[in-house]
């Protein structure tokens, strides 16, 4: 296994925005990185988007200069929808980039997290990252295209506002910071932090800006 680089270093600031809960997370099903598998934001995360945006406008004011970045899936768009109508910021000039997504859980998509267990055992690790599943993407190779993606932005003036997911940004983030690797994922894992939290890091350092109820 070829370990990974260290992510080079950023111009601006990075806003890392985890998107607010959806209909599958209330009923508990796995969505992952199946972009067909869209579930609307609950009117939990609605709430959760709304708290994004005005804790950004009232840190960074109106329009302020940011480029817009997003997993392509529905509910992180559906995130950052909001929160752009909060920064008066163009949410059709988010930028996709699929490296962004969440973790890919192959055949587990789609399906109930407590029919997962009965079968397979426990399918979440202690500290809350998932465990993959057997036909699914690694946690080694969703940092790889995180890593790829650091690599491409590193040189790209000013800040950024990004949507993801729960786990590809806590290895984010972990990559980011210079995180040891997890013993449980081997790669780098940051905090967890609730659906609907934002973090700032900035040469290295983070700063939670907006953390959501749990």
């Amino acid at each position: 296994m070829t370990p990974l680089q260290a992510p080079p270093a950023r111009k601006g600031r990075d806003y890392i925005a985890r998107h607010g809960e959806t209909v599958f997370n209330r009923i508990g099903r796995i969505q992952g990185d199946r972009v067909e598998l869209h579930t609307p934001l609950t009117r939990r995360g609605f709430a959760q988007a709304d708290a994004i945006g005005e804790a950004l406008r009232e840190r960074l004011g109106t329009s302020p200069a940011l480029t817009l970045w997003s997993s392509p899936t529905g509910r992180a768009l559906q995130t950052l929808a909001v929160i752009a109508e909060h920064l008066a910021l163009d949410w059709h000039a988010t930028r996709h980039d699929v490296r962004l997504i969440e973790l890919g859980f192959g055949s587990w998509g789609g399906q109930d997290f407590a029919t997962l267990a009965a079968i397979h055992g426990p399918i979440v690790h202690p500290h809350g990252m998932a465990v993959g599943a057997p036909d699914g993407e690694t946690y080694v190779a969703m940092a790889a295209r995180l890593s790829a993606w650091l690599a491409d932005t590193a040189g790209h003036d000013g800040d950024r506002l990004i949507l993801m997911h729960g786990l590809s940004s806590r290895v984010l983030r972990g990559l980011m910071l210079g995180l040891a690797d997890d013993s449980l994922c081997g790669v780098p894992v940051a905090e967890r932090l609730p659906q609907g939290s934002i973090v700032m890091i900035e040469g290295g350092v983070e700063t939670v800006i907006h953390r959501a109820g749990p």
